[in-house]
């Protein structure tokens, strides 16, 4: 399992935790542990799986789209959204080790996350031009690049509505409305984006 989502009992990160098991040298995890070279790997308090079962599409597609958060991150013009978007890392964070843990857990995503999603939304949406038609995913380097990241979150999404179908699944309660807001509010920050270097909506035109 990659590192980058594992958490200790406290919720901290384990990435460079002490540790005792495989692949621990000294007391420190190492990257590597050669457990899942067969093609399979361990989740949290529960059985090894293979890499493509359902839940690893679910989380790692989760730790995709928090990655490509962190490139709009290092992005010119990002300094304004940076509060924001390094709140939502740690949240997909949080949701990630959720989607990785089988069975009855805490809810770290709550119904405050969501409606806090949609106070962001309105919050930036006031500032823009009402939409009157589609509009292509485009503009600054700032904009294009969260419209990637808003297109990933969609694909999380679906991969956590395709591990919801499976019947002896359980998911995080609020993690579908999760990312279908955060997909949008991505959107809206895409335009906030190329509203604030004065780049226009690119509307979509039937192909001739």
């Amino acid at each position: 399992m990659d590192r980058s989502i594992c958490q200790s009992p406290g919720g901290a990160s384990a990435r460079g935790a002490s540790v005792v098991g495989p692949g621990a040298v000294e007391g420190i995890m190492k990257i590597y542990t050669k457990t899942g070279d067969a093609g399979q790997t361990g989740l949290f308090g529960g059985p090894r799986v293979t890499k493509d079962h359902a839940r690893i599409e679910a989380f790692g597609t989760v730790d995709e789209l928090n990655s490509h958060l962190g490139l709009v991150r290092t992005l010119p013009g990002a300094d304004g959204f940076d509060p924001l978007l390094r709140r939502i890392q740690c949240e997909l964070f949080d949701l990630g080790a959720q989607l990785a843990t089988p069975g009855a857990v805490e809810e770290r995503i709550t119904t405050g996350h969501v409606e806090f999603l949609e106070r962001e939304i309105d919050r930036h949406e006031a500032a823009l031009e009402p939409l009157t038609c589609f509009i292509l995913p485009t503009g600054t380097p700032l904009a294009a690049t969260m419209h990637v990241a808003r297109t990933v979150c969609r694909r999380a999404e679906r991969r956590v509505v395709t591990l919801a179908g499976r019947l002896e699944t359980t998911i995080p309660a609020n993690a579908i409305e999760y990312l279908n807001r955060l997909g949008d509010l991505l959107f809206v920050l895409a335009r906030v984006a190329n509203r604030q270097d004065g780049v226009a909506d690119d509307p979509w035109h039937p192909a001739p």
